[in-house]
């Protein structure tokens, strides 16, 4: 018999509604990936830049990866570094980059951490859903691009939409 209070308990705990353990939560898919590559391609062409472009998911997980002819051969990792910092720490790496300008060069220990301009979040509905970065050309034309790429798949690279 002191078993059955027990049982009751749990009979009582699975009879709760399962939707407050689960949330809506938007995702980039790879096609959206892909557009976001193409967009990048078209800004760097357009004032005749070279660079690589990657696409990382809100994981920091790359999705999606060109390298443009006549870019230096660092540039792929640069890329993906700068995506995965914007998504990890949920924030554009031109801040990083500011702050270690501005003498917190203890950042620089942070590990997978890209701290140079060009890597933007690609936020949706206040999520962030993915990253870009890009590397390649110089710090505000990776910056450019990056965030050109971004509005022209109708996200946006602020956390706050504005």
């Amino acid at each position: 018999m002191k078993l059955l209070p027990l049982a009751i308990g749990f009979a009582a705990l699975s009879a709760l509604p399962t939707h407050a353990q689960v949330v809506d939560k938007k995702a980039l898919t790879l096609e959206g990936a892909k557009r976001a590559i193409a967009a990048a391609v078209a800004a760097a062409k357009k004032g005749n830049a070279t660079g690589v472009i990657a696409v990382v998911d809100d994981g920091g997980n790359l999705m999606a990866l060109e390298r443009l002819d006549n870019t230096f051969g660092a540039g792929a990792n640069i890329s993906i570094g700068k995506a995965r910092t914007a998504v990890l720490f949920k924030r554009p790496t031109k801040a990083f980059e500011e702050i270690i300008g501005k003498g917190r060069t203890a950042m620089v220990a942070l590990k997978d951490f890209t701290p140079l301009q060009g890597g933007v979040p690609i936020v949706v509905d206040s999520q962030i859903v993915g990253g870009i970065g890009v590397s390649g050309g110089d710090w505000a034309t990776d910056e450019r691009i990056a965030r050109e790429a971004v509005e022209s798949i109708g996200a946006s690279w602020r956390i706050d939409g504005k």
